[in-house]
């Protein structure tokens, strides 16, 4: 059969995709705007990758902060037990999230616990309800930043957070910036730090799936993608703020990559149809099977074929 299938593609052309890349590096970012989690593996939810974005630093009037402010965050480091990335595990009354920064004692928070839902929670556009993890997370995180500062869990039960239906109409996320996964190639990478007196680190971008294999770009461009039998849609480029310019192992502010990526990822050197004077880098994506029922399977890991099924024609056609 197989050696049938094999003379009948060659003959007709086989109708699998080819792949155009490979899942190199996946990235889970528990906490917002804090260190993230490099994971040989990560399940796909209705919100993101599992464990992605749902916890949430906030001020005393519950406002989101995020690395943009407070730049020490960056220095903030997150373990979660190593089979909470496997598809069948889940929390049990000894189950932890570890948090650990400079000159700080580390700090547990069970992962298995009932909490109390505190009101008037907002990061950018969303406000609600969120999960309130307690005084001594408030009391870690107030003496981090030195202001009173609370640790909150994204509610699942109460709460949706729709993405921008102009984008993606009934898919959501948790505390993203306001997609559930972000893609990027190791050779757009690449082509930034040739330019760079001193590269950088892949993390200044905190994207969650970075590939390998295409390119320099050519994720802009994708459309719809396949990856481990899930089907991932391109909805918006992601236009970069502050965060890339912000060292991740120390917390300082310079003027790179921003400084560069101007010259040739403006929305003006781009020639997209909309400019308003950002800089671009990555793929905002959605997952359609993030809707379907919970079932085995949905997940995507290290070493995965990118099968592209479908492309914007140009830049010109590419939402932003």
């Amino acid at each position: 059969m197989e050696k049938a299938s094999s003379i009948l593609a060659s003959v007709f052309g086989s109708r699998e995709p080819v792949a155009s890349a490979t899942v190199a590096t996946i990235f889970v970012y528990p906490i917002k705007s804090c260190r993230g989690i490099s994971v040989p593996r990560a399940c796909i939810t209705s919100t993101g990758l599992r464990w992605d974005r749902q916890w949430l630093v906030v001020n005393s009037k519950g406002r989101a902060y995020t690395q943009r402010v407070e730049q020490t965050l960056a220095l903030v480091e997150i373990e979660l037990p190593i089979d909470a990335f496997r598809e069948d595990w889940e929390p049990n009354d000894i189950s932890y999230m570890v948090i650990k920064a400079p000159q700080m004692e580390p700090l547990k928070i069970p992962l298995n616990r009932e909490h109390a839902a505190i009101d008037d929670i907002s990061v950018w556009e969303w406000s609600g309800s969120a999960l309130d993890e307690g005084n001594e997370a408030f009391e870690w995180f107030t003496k981090y930043l030195g202001k009173p500062s609370r640790l909150v869990r994204f509610n699942t039960v109460s709460e949706i957070r729709a993405v921008d239906p102009d984008y993606a109409q009934g898919y959501k996320t948790a505390f993203s910036d306001g997609f559930p996964f972000l893609l990027a190639s190791q050779g757009s990478f690449n082509s930034v730090n040739e330019l760079l007196e001193e590269p950088l680190s892949v993390n200044r971008f905190r994207a969650n799936i970075i590939v390998d294999g295409c390119d320099p770009f050519s994720e802009d461009l994708w459309k719809e993608i396949k990856i481990n039998k899930l089907t991932f849609c391109g909805v918006k480029l992601c236009a970069r703020c502050k965060v890339p310019t912000i060292n991740q192992e120390n917390g300082s502010v310079g003027n790179e990559p921003t400084q560069t990526l101007m010259k040739f990822r403006s929305d003006h050197a781009l020639h997209l149809k909309e400019k308003k004077g950002k800089v671009f880098f990555g793929q905002n994506l959605i997952c359609k099977d993030s809707l379907s029922p919970t079932g085995r399977g949905k997940s995507i890991a290290v070493g995965d074929p990118v099968c592209v099924l479908q492309k914007y024609p140009s830049y010109a056609d590419a939402p932003v």
